[in-house]
């Protein structure tokens, strides 16, 4: 008879590490458990990328970067543009970061393309605000020059200022400083999304609020697209500061050494959409790791504790096979499957489960995974036989046993061996230990060495399948001899 058992991914057990994940998250399901979701459209690590800042962690808002904590006067706050967290400052000190060397603040000399990328949230838009900021200095020609970097609000607008940083550009009204302005107003208690980013081919250096360009200026000899770049010079590494004079939200900050790309959640089909969208509209998947169960198991049945509001979706996938080494991922085939259906033709020692989450139209909705339930059928192991004997010939030795009383036995193995409980004989005529020998009760193994003991064991093996094997009977022995006639 075979058995029915249970596997559960999630649930009051949690959910365990998974082989891929994209865009998916956890979040608070069914009965207070973690669920799976969709990941908002929070900025992903890539190669590019210098640090992030999610605030998800109040301790350690730094997501990914080489960069650690000197100051952090920001309170964590749900009041957010993505994720479950964001900064909240109050004009009381904001969050002071010191890139290890290596990090584009934590390097001295020349340096390549940059995009700094943030949400805002102000309370108030005050002149002075001030949103980033870093100072330091470097060496020309032997004399020590002012840097600067600095975002703060100016008339109700984001005002960007970067003085020395760029090597060899002087202004066209003499000066050394770059001044980027913001045209539209910002206003309060709005979430805007802010871009500044320099393209080390091509000069252009460009500051942009959800995505639309606001003032641009072209970091050449002559300040036009045909000049010669000017390129960021860094001097000594110091501290960057955010928000240390301001008061309001900010979110996701990311420092990526590339020019400004467009974010998913502003393509072509997102467009207008740019307060609403929360989850990117492609959706996110899973795959779990591997499952082990017992060699021929049957999968019945996937069932899932999950929420799927209105116009979302979840779509699951199973595959099975005796071994994953060659798995690949397209093979073996993945199996769509529903929640609660009942399954066929999915066996094997390992399972795999995979699904994907698809928010609603807007990205404003995701759906739930709060606890998968994997159904399945597990062949028995047959008992062994209860009577074993072993005969000594001349050169041989014959061994018989007793049917097992079990009726899933659909035959023998035969282990054999020179030592105590260790079956690992080679010198058999028949073959190697173990030898299948089929639906029999007695058995002789030939080629053996006259006058050396040899010890035996029987195991059956399953009528269902034959990798299924049982225990090993009580051990027998029996030393070959050739006698005088």
């Amino acid at each position: 008879m075979a058995f029915a058992k249970e596997i559960t991914l999630g649930g009051k057990e949690g959910w365990p590490s998974f082989q891929l994940q994209e865009n998916i998250t956890a979040g608070k399901g069914r009965f207070g458990y973690d669920c799976i979701q969709l990941d908002s459209n929070s900025f992903s690590y890539d190669e590019t990328t210098d640090f992030i800042i999610d605030f998800e962690n109040a301790e350690n808002p730094i997501a990914d970067g080489d960069y650690k904590i000197i100051e952090n006067n920001l309170k964590s706050s749900n009041q957010t543009k993505n994720g479950k967290a964001a900064g909240l400052s109050r004009n009381i000190g904001g969050l002071i970061l010191s890139g290890n060397p290596g990090s584009f603040f934590g390097s001295e000399g020349l340096m390549g393309s940059f995009s700094i990328e943030f949400w805002l949230y102000p309370s108030i838009v005050e002149n002075g605000e001030n949103i980033i900021n870093w100072e330091s200095s470097k060496n020309e020609k032997g004399q020590l020059v002012y840097q600067l970097l600095n975002g703060s609000f100016n008339q109700g607008h984001l005002e960007w200022t970067l003085s020395n940083f760029f090597n060899y550009y002087i202004s066209p009204n003499g000066h050394t400083d770059v001044i980027l302005k913001g045209s539209s107003k910002i206003i309060p208690d709005t979430w805007t999304y802010h871009a500044l980013s320099y393209d080390c081919e091509t000069g252009l250096l460009e500051y942009m609020v959800n995505g639309v360009t606001e003032d641009l200026i072209y970091i050449t000899s002559n300040g036009r697209e045909d000049g010669e770049v000017c390129l960021v010079v860094l001097g000594t590494p110091s501290n960057l500061e955010f928000c240390n004079e301001y008061t309001g939200k900010i979110d996701d900050i990311r420092l990526v050494r590339r020019p400004y790309e467009t974010p998913d959640y502003q393509s072509a089909e997102n467009a207008g959409k740019l307060d609403h969208v929360q989850y990117l509209t492609k959706g996110g998947r899973f795959v779990s790791k591997p499952i082990m169960v017992s060699t021929g198991s049957i999968l019945n049945s996937l069932t899932a504790e999950m929420s799927v509001p209105s116009q979302t979706a979840v779509c699951y996938y199973v595959r099975s096979g005796e071994n994953f080494f060659g798995w690949t991922d397209t093979y073996p085939e993945w199996k769509p499957v529903e929640s609660g259906e009942k399954l066929t033709d999915v066996k094997g020692s390992y399972f795999q489960v995979a699904a994907e989450l698809m928010p609603d139209g807007d990205g404003s909705v995701t759906p739930t995974i709060t606890e998968i339930v994997l159904d399945f059928t597990e062949l028995p192991e047959p008992l062994p036989p209860f009577v074993v004997k072993a005969v000594a010939g001349n050169g041989s030795v014959t061994v018989s046993w007793n049917y097992s009383v079990d009726d899933t036995a659909g035959g023998y193995y035969l282990y054999y061996g020179t030592r105590p409980g260790e079956y690992l004989g080679r010198m058999a005529i028949e073959g190697e230990s173990p030898i299948n020998v089929g639906n029999t009760t007695s058995y002789t193994i030939t080629g053996l060495e006259n006058g050396r003991i040899y010890y035996f064991a029987v195991a059956a093996w399953s009528v269902h399948d034959m990798r299924v094997v049982g225990d090993l009977s009580k051990e027998v022995f029996a030393r070959p001899l050739a006698r005088l006639k």
